[in-house]
């Protein structure tokens, strides 16, 4: 008896064994395979997003060619509207930076004032600072540079390739369906159809749940700068909200130009820090109510597992993991949801 205890306490410890090994490979696979699997992720949602529009077009007579290439164009134009949106007001903000710059020079000048009286720093050891930091930072600026060049090449590849892996993933679809099926046994084949339009029906949802946190979030930051008196209110606002699938970054990204209009217009520290406030009680409510009701609830995923998911794609994948590995885990609770073996997991990863 105790012999058998050993067998089976052994086989558990082979298969944990085994399960850690699988989790490493797969991480790693997906750490060092980024480059092509980020494009073909969101290339993947985006093709079961337009799925639905590409399918109404057929069957209102399209050929499948012409109705893939009309929904991908129009997704197209609506990205480039908005970058186009975005890129004109950046424009226009960058025709007042000499006015920025008089003030920045005006502040700088009296802040080392301040120091030389509060501080007795003297306006010489002020400048030998400023220069010793800016020489000790050069290096660290220019690897920064080149990290930015690389992941900029990076962002347009991606750009460039998701058209066509899009394209390719809605033109094959029955092919990729049928190669599925195929992988499983035939008794299996309903399940894993019911598990395929539902994965459809949840990246539509996630895509739905996010366009509603950009709206609630843009609202509220609108109304916010609205009552500050800050120029712009809506552009500010909405540019903010667009942003927040950064974590922390993104909003402090968001922040400068609304900051910076706020302080020429008004000359004064307080109106900055309105804008300060506004945006973190609005960052605080996304994170915490907004996004989990919002995409939460329609994944049918409780909140830790959506937050412990963003943090292990923002490990693996950087920003895109954020973004992606929320959609994945919905698909592993489709799964886990029709397979007994997996009830364990559908529990813990479902929202009670």
């Amino acid at each position: 008896m105790k012999k058998l205890h050993a067998e089976n306490e052994t086989n558990t410890r082979l298969s944990a064994l085994q399960l850690l090994q699988y989790t490493v490979l797969i991480i790693a696979i997906l750490y060092f395979g980024k480059t092509l699997f980020i494009p073909l992720s969101f290339s993947m949602l985006i093709s079961f997003t337009l799925f639905p529009i590409c399918k109404w077009l057929e069957n209102k007579g399209l050929s499948k060619s012409f109705a893939i290439a009309i929904s991908i164009s129009g997704l197209t134009i609506i990205i480039g509207f908005l970058i186009f949106l975005l890129f004109k007001q950046i424009i226009a903000f960058s025709n007042e930076w000499q006015k920025f710059s008089i003030k920045l020079t005006e502040t700088a000048s009296e802040f080392g004032i301040f120091l030389a009286e509060r501080f007795e720093i003297s306006a010489e050891s002020q400048k030998v600072f400023i220069k010793n930091s800016i020489n000790n930072s050069s290096s660290e600026a220019l690897g920064f540079l080149q990290n930015t060049v690389s992941s900029f090449s990076a962002s347009m590849f991606s750009l460039m390739i998701l058209p066509i892996f899009t394209a390719l993933i809605l033109f094959h679809r029955h092919l990729l369906a049928n190669a599925l099926y195929q992988i499983f046994p035939s008794e299996k084949k309903q399940i894993i159809h019911e598990i395929l339009v539902e994965s459809i029906n949840e990246f539509y949802n996630f895509i739905k749940g996010m366009a509603l946190v950009y709206l609630i979030v843009g609202i509220l930051n609108s109304i916010g700068l609205a009552i500050i008196g800050v120029p712009y209110p809506i552009l500010f606002g909405f540019i903010a909200s667009i942003l927040t699938f950064i974590p922390y970054v993104g909003i402090l990204i968001s922040s400068l130009l609304p900051i910076a209009v706020a302080w020429i217009t008004y000359n004064s520290i307080w109106y900055p820090l309105g804008v300060i406030l506004v945006f973190s009680v609005v960052q605080i409510l996304e994170g915490n109510i907004i996004f989990p009701l919002a995409v939460g609830n329609r994944l049918k995923i409780n909140t830790l597992v959506i937050v412990v998911m963003i943090i292990l794609g923002g490990l693996i994948w950087g920003t895109a993991g954020m973004i992606l590995f929320i959609p994945f885990i919905s698909i592993i609770k489709l799964i886990a949801d029709r397979t007994e073996s997996m009830k364990t997991l559908s529990i813990l990863l479902g929202s009670g």
